[in-house]
C-alpha cells in the first residue's frame, strides 16, 4: 500500500515525531499500538514501516536508505520504501503505513486497511516458497495460513497440484511425505499441525527444485471405451515400458469418469503384474496419491494430473523377478506365480466360506520354508479370505518384523524391514479400495519379502516385559530421553510398549511420536515409518498387537534419532517472528552468555 502525506489528520494516527528533529536526523523509531515502526525521512518524504524485517526481525532502522531503497543491516533484504515491496522473494515485503504531517508533527496510521487478508497473502507466499525452495517462506507459510484459519487441505492441495506439474519425474518421496504427514494431522497438536505441513511442504519444494516440469500427453478423442480395455491397454503399455502409452490410456480413463475404485484397479494391476517394484516404493507412492484424491476430491480438476505423475515410475521400475535375491536359492518369484495361476480356482473355493485368521498365522508366515508361507496364503484364499483381510494379516507380520529387528544387524537393513512393512500397509490401504483378485499377488509379494528379511530377526529383538505397573508419564519422558541419545533402540521399544501395558492413552502416545517425528530432520523413510505404523496400530482393538506396533515405531524412530534438527530451528524462527519476538535480541543475549 504506497503511502503520500497530507495537512489533515483522523483518529486512527498516532503522533510518532516532531516534523523538524525528524527531517534534520533522517529517521526515528517509535511504537505505535504495540507495534514498532521506524520512519524515515528521504528525497524530501517522511515514509513509515514495520521497523521488524520480514526476513528475520532484526531492526530496519540499522539499514540503509539510497534512492527509494531500504536495505537491511543483516542479511541484506532491500525494499522499496514508498509500499515496502520487496526486491527479494526470500525476504517477503515490509508493511508500510500511511504517513500525514500536521502542525509540525508526523503522524502514522499503525493499522490500516489492508488490500488483502492474511490468509491471501501467505497462499501467495506459499507459492513462491515452492517455485523457489524457500524453508523459512515455507514455514511462515504454514504458521500464517493454518493461523489465519484456514484448513491444511487447502495449502496441501496447492502443494499436490505444484508437485505434480513442476517435476518431469513423477510423484516421488515428496508427495508422499506430505499427504503421509495429511494423513496424521488428527493426531497432533496445534503447533505440529503447523510442523506436519511446514515439513512436507519442504519436501515437496526440494523434490522439484531444478527439476524440469512435466509435459503431459493427452486423453484420446474416444470416450466410450470399456473399462476391460482400457484396462488391457495400460496393462500392456507398462509391460513394454511404453510410459507415453501409458499416461494417454490413463487419462482416457479419467475423462471417461471411471470411478475411484476402477481407477485404483487399473494402477494396482499394473503395479502388481511385476514383482515388488522398486522394493515398495512404486506401490506405496500409487496408494499415497490416490490417498492424496481422497483429502482434495477424485473431481479435482487436477486429478489427471495426480494420477498422470505415477506412470512413469510404475514404467521404469525394477522389477524383482529380476533379482538374484527372489531367484536363488528357491525360485520364488517361480512359486509365486504357481499360485497366481490357480487364484481364480481359490477364490472360486472359497466364496462361500468365512475365513477367520488363525492364532499361529503370524508364525506360519515368519516361517523359515518359503513353502510353508505360501502354503499360510494358498489355504487362506481356499478358506474364504478375502484379499482386505490377507493384506491386513501380513502387514501385521511384516511389522512385527520392524518390532524384533536386530541391532545387531548393518544399519542399513532396517531399510529392508521398512520397505517390506510399508509396501504391505499400501496393499492393504488398496486392498480397502479396490478388493480385485489381482490384488492377492501383491499380497504375496509382500509376504515373501516377509520371508526373505528373516534373517534380520536372527536372533530377534526381545519383546519387552510387560509392566502394567509402570507409570505412563514416566514412560513418554524415558522414550523422549531415548530419542535424545543415539543407540536406545530397545530401551524405546519397552517405554512405548510399557506406557501402554500401565493404561496410558494411545491418542498421547501417538501425538508424542509425531511431536518427535517433526522436530527432527527425518528422512523419507521414518516418515513413512510414522504413518504407516500409526495407521495399523489405529486398525487394531487386540492390545498385543497394538502394543508390537507400538514398539515397531518407536523403535525404528529412535534408530534414526537424534538428528541436527535444522528444519526445526527454521521453523522455530518462523514461529517467533509470528509472535513478534525479537529474535536478534534473544541471539545477542545468548552470544553474550
Amino acid at each position: 500500500m504506497c503511502m503520500s502525506n497530507v495537512d489533515t489528520i483522523s483518529d486512527e494516527y498516532v503522533a510518532i515525531a516532531d516534523a523538524a528533529t525528524l527531517r534534520e536526523e533522517g529517521r526515528t523509531v517509535a511504537s505505535a499500538d504495540g507495534i514498532p515502526i521506524v520512519v524515515f525521512h528521504h528525497e524530501g518524504e517522511f515514509r513509515a514501516v514495520n521497523n521488524r524485517c520480514p526476513h528475520m526481525g532484526f531492526p530496519l532502522s540499522e539499514g540503509s536508505v539510497d534512492e527509494g531503497v531500504l536495505t537491511c543491516e543483516w542479511h541484506h533484504a532491500r525494499f522499496e520504501l514508498t509500499c515496502g515491496d520487496t526486491f527479494d522473494p526470500w525476504a517477503d515485503d515490509v508493511e508500510s503505513y500511511p504517513v500525514r504531517v500536521v502542525d509540525g508533527s508526523v503522524y502514522v496510521d499503525p493499522d490500516p486497511q489492508r488490500d488483502e487478508p492474511p490468509a491471501v497473502h501467505w497462499a501467495e507466499r506459499l507459492e513462491d516458497g515452492l517455485e523457489q525452495n524457500l524453508r523459512l517462506v515455507l514455514a511462515k507459510s504454514a504458521i500464517g495460513l493454518l493461523r489465519a484459519g484456514v484448513d491444511p487441505e487447502d495449502p496441501f492441495e496447492t502443494a499436490v497440484v505444484f508437485g505434480t506439474k513442476y517435476r518431469e519425474g513423477g510423484w516421488s518421496s515428496g508427495l508422499t511425505i506430505l499427504t503421509a504427514l495429511l494423513n496424521r494431522v488428527p493426531d497432533l497438536d496445534d503447533d505440529d499441525r503447523e510442523r506436519a505441513l511446514y515439513q512436507g511442504l519442504v519436501q515437496v519444494a526440494s523434490d522439484c527444485a531444478d527439476q524440469p516440469p512435466k509435459f503431459d500427453q493427452e486423453a484420446f478423442e474416444a470416450q466410450d471405451v470399456p473399462f476391460s480395455r482400457l484396462k488391457s491397454w495400460f496393462r500392456e503399455n507398462v509391460e513394454v515400458r511404453d510410459a507415453d502409452g501409458a499416461e494417454r490410456v490413463l487419462r482416457t480413463a479419467v475423462a471417461a469418469d471411471y470411478t475411484p475404485e476402477q481407477l485404483t484397479e487399473l494402477l494396482t494391476a499394473a503395479a502388481t503384474d511385476h514383482r515388488y517394484l522398486d522394493t515398495g516404493h512404486r506401490f506405496d507412492h500409487l496408494n499415497k496419491a490416490t490417498e492424496a484424491l481422497d483429502h482434495v476430491g477424485w473431481d479435482h480438476p487436477e486429478s489427471a494430473d495426480v494420477l498422470a505423475s505415477l506412470v512413469r515410475g510404475l514404467a521404469t521400475a525394477q522389477r524383482s523377478e529380476e533379482l538374484s535375491s527372489w531367484r536363488q536359492p528357491d525360485d520364488l518369484a517361480g512359486r509365486s506365480e504357481e499360485s497366481f495361476d490357480r487364484l481364480d480356482e481359490m477364490v472360486a473355493e472359497g466364496a462361500d466360506e468365512t475365513w477367520s485368521e488363525p492364532d499361529d498365522f503370524t508364525d506360519r508366515l515368519h516361517s523359515e520354508e518359503p513353502e510353508a508361507v505360501y502354503s499360510a496364503l494358498d489355504d487362506a484364499i481356499r478358506n474364504g479370505t478375502t484379499v482386505e483381510q490377507l493384506a491386513r494379516a501380513v502387514t501385521f507380520a511384516a511389522g512385527k518384523r520392524v518390532a524384533q529387528f536386530s541391532t545387531a544387524n548393518e544399519f542399513s537393513d532396517w531399510n529392508t524391514v521398512h520397505h517390506s512393512f510399508t509396501f504391505a500397509n499400501a496393499v492393504h490401504r488398496a486392498a480397502q479400495r479396490a478388493p480385485t483378485t489381482e490384488l492377492y499377488r501383491g499380497v504375496y509379494d509382500a509376504a515373501t519379502n516377509v520371508y526373505l528379511d528373516r534373517f534380520l530377526n536372527t536372533p530377534p529383538a526381545p519383546e519387552p516385559a510387560v509392566d502394567a505397573d509402570a507409570d505412563p508419564e514416566t514412560e513418554l519422558q524415558e522414550l523422549r530421553h531415548c530419542f535424545e541419545m543415539e543407540g536406545e533402540v530397545n530401551a524405546a521399544g519397552t517405554h512405548a510398549a510399557n506406557f501402554l501395558d500401565a493404561g496410558g492413552d494411545p491418542e498421547r502416545l501417538k501425538a508424542e511420536l509425531g511431536n518427535a517425528l517433526l522436530q527432527e530432520d527425518t528422512g523419507f523413510h521414518t516418515f513413512q515409518a510414522l504413518e504407516a505404523g500409526l495407521r495399523q496400530f489405529d486398525l487394531r482393538e487386540h492390545p498385543a498387537e497394538r502394543r508390537v506396533l507400538a514398539t515397531a515405531v518407536a523403535r525404528y524412530l529412535a534408530a534414526h534419532y537424534p538428528t541436527r534438527r535444522e528444519r526445526e530451528q527454521t521453523y522455530s524462527i518462523a514461529a517467533r517472528l509470528h509472535r513478534g519476538e525479537r529474535i536478534h535480541e534473544a541471539a545477542e543475549a545468548a552470544a553474550d552468555d
